[in-house]
């Protein structure tokens, strides 16, 4: 699959512009902690990126079965522990048999990119790229 590379821009404050194939994302803290609420908190951001990378894995392996589940919600919650999250559950809500949903879920978490990451070691590189004048 190669590199996939994700550009964000300053726009002033706390809020952020995220271009992303033809889609705008717009990052801003809640005016309570500094910015002007334009937006969905990082975290926010994160937990979403989490929830719905998991609800299209599940789908995906209730699609390879043969299944067609009528209604699909994931429910991510995190849990703050000083400047990050000790804890984070991943609750699939349907009205689909527990069994099946079970083998479903099983399938997803192997597929789920967001998942596997968090459940790595990741190897996180920060670098400075000067803007050229």
């Amino acid at each position: 699959m190669g590199d996939k590379v994700i550009t964000t821009y300053w726009e002033g404050g706390y809020r952020c512009r995220i271009p992303v194939r033809g889609h705008e994302i717009i990052a801003d803290e809640p005016a309570g902690d500094g910015g002007t609420d334009t937006g969905p908190a990082p975290t926010d951001l994160f937990l979403a990126a989490l929830g719905s990378c998991f609800t299209m894995a599940v789908y995906h392996a209730a699609t390879k079965r043969g299944v067609e589940l009528t209604d699909l919600a994931v429910r991510t919650t995190g849990t703050y522990e000083g400047l990050r999250y000790a804890r984070i559950r991943v609750e699939v809500v349907s009205s689909h048999p527990r069994a099946e949903l079970e083998k479903f879920v099983a399938k997803a978490r192997t597929w789920c990119y967001v998942s596997n990451t968090l459940n790595s070691e990741v190897e996180l590189d920060y670098s400075i790229d000067p803007i050229q004048a």
